[in-house]
């Protein structure tokens, strides 16, 4: 009797060792989910600690040369107060020509070729103009002086969490007489599997909603303008892919990207000189046929260039610096285009309109959010599992016929930098 199976959640481990079938289901769930993780792979990996309320705060300190830094501090060589939220027109030769609202002095810049900057303790804010560069450098007299205070601002990022759950019963009979002996299995899969793609579909949102970077194909402006008409088709192509990469390279987005490979927040690989662009299965047509600026072919694919390991899921190949993931579930605007009236080259739409198909850039370090990874030691899910019997068994269920199983989880997102999350918006071919 030394080798008894003994109940290892209720009772004490058997003489040959810890027993283990009891948390088989959750991890051979485990390493499924970690296969099917799209955005959450990109995850920053700080984790909420317990008893710390629901919400995630962090600040972000703005950078002193940038156009966000408007603060109240700054006096400029002169020693004359930069009041923030009144514009400077700066001359070619960098002279204030004209100090004060932001209509006159952009009026006055346009008038005589000059440039308008926003007065403040930021210098001369993001502008890459030689004359208001010249005008805004803090030069000092041989006696110095009260000149050139400037100021610093921070903004305080925040995400809440919340809770979600779903629940399944079942009875006895289901498991004694159903022909699959591993219909407890499967369920138990299943669930872990339905509780991953909800948590997938709300960061999904959360980050197409958080773009801080959008572009629109052809001439569009608004989702609206997107159209598959012959002769003014507004598709994506590889121009707007090549402006896309230069606006993250101006707003000094990563092209190292950590992607998590297991289902540890510790197992972690970064990829060099990698922007990952995220894409519906509607648009891998116009990706594989896609040109760049010379006519040749612009794809690679994805097994000429990635060594073994350094495959995000899902990855199908690259683009100038992107590299394509494809999401079957993706995301889009159903009928939110232009009208069709002559949809000749076969664009996708719903009830005479245009659908609309987003392609998201997903900068390294840009959110964090909470998940299905683990820190190593507990899990951020719980599952409750009560099979029929006396467990279960009460006034409304005496004989204790049914079981069930329940899973519940916390989600939540902090948008660190919605700067270098970006969105190209586009038609698709059928």
């Amino acid at each position: 009797m030394a080798q008894i199976y003994n109940d290892p959640a209720n009772g004490s481990a058997s003489t040959i060792g810890t027993q283990v079938r009891t948390d088989f289901y959750n991890k051979k769930a485990l390493i499924e989910v970690a296969k099917e993780r799209f955005f959450g792979q990109l995850a920053d990996t700080i984790a909420m600690p317990k008893n710390m309320g629901k919400k995630i705060k962090k600040y972000h300190y703005l950078p002193l040369l940038d156009d966000a830094n408007i603060n109240d501090q700054g006096i400029d060589a002169a020693g004359v107060t930069l009041v923030a939220g009144q514009w400077s027109a700066i001359s070619a030769a960098g002279a204030i020509i004209s100090s004060g609202h932001a209509s006159r002095a952009v009026a006055l810049a346009v008038t005589n070729a000059t440039t308008a900057v926003q007065d403040g303790g930021n210098l001369y804010g993001s502008s890459k103009d030689v004359g208001a560069i010249s005008g805004k450098l803090p030069a000092l007299s041989e006696t110095g002086g009260r000149v050139n205070r400037v100021g610093f601002k921070r903004v305080e990022l925040e995400g809440s969490l919340e809770k979600f759950g779903f629940f399944d019963e079942y009875t006895q009979e289901s498991l004694d007489f159903d022909t699959d002996d591993q219909l407890l299995e499967h369920i138990h899969r299943e669930m872990i599997m339905g509780a991953n793609e909800l948590t997938e579909d709300a960061l999904q949102v959360d980050l197409l909603n958080s773009a801080g970077t959008i572009r629109f194909a052809g001439e569009a402006t608004v989702n609206s303008e997107l159209s598959g008409e012959t002769g003014a088709v507004t598709v994506v192509t590889y121009n707007d892919l090549m402006r896309l990469s230069i606006d993250l390279d101006n707003n000094r987005t990563p092209k190292n990207t950590k992607i998590i490979t297991g289902s540890r927040m510790v197992d972690t690989k970064t990829i060099d000189a990698a922007r990952y662009l995220y894409i519906g299965s509607e648009l891998i047509p116009t990706i594989r046929k896609m040109t760049d600026s010379f006519g040749n072919p612009a794809f690679i694919k994805v097994q000429s260039y990635a060594a073994a390991g350094n495959v995000a899921v899902g990855e199908i190949g690259s683009v100038d610096q992107f590299r394509i993931i494809v999401v079957p579930e993706m995301a889009s605007w159903v009928g939110e285009g232009a009208a069709e009236t002559a949809n000749n080259a076969g664009y996708r739409s719903t009830d005479d309109k245009y659908d609309v198909f987003p392609m998201l850039v997903v900068g390294s370090e840009s959110f964090t959010t909470i998940g299905f990874q683990t820190d190593g030691k507990t899990v951020k899910f719980k599952i409750t599992h009560k099979k029929p019997g006396v467990d279960t068994a009460d006034r409304n269920d005496p004989y204790g016929e049914t079981g069930f199983m329940s899973i519940k989880w916390y989600y939540g997102i902090l948008i660190m930098r919605s700067e270098r999350i970006a969105l190209v918006k586009t038609v698709a071919e059928l």
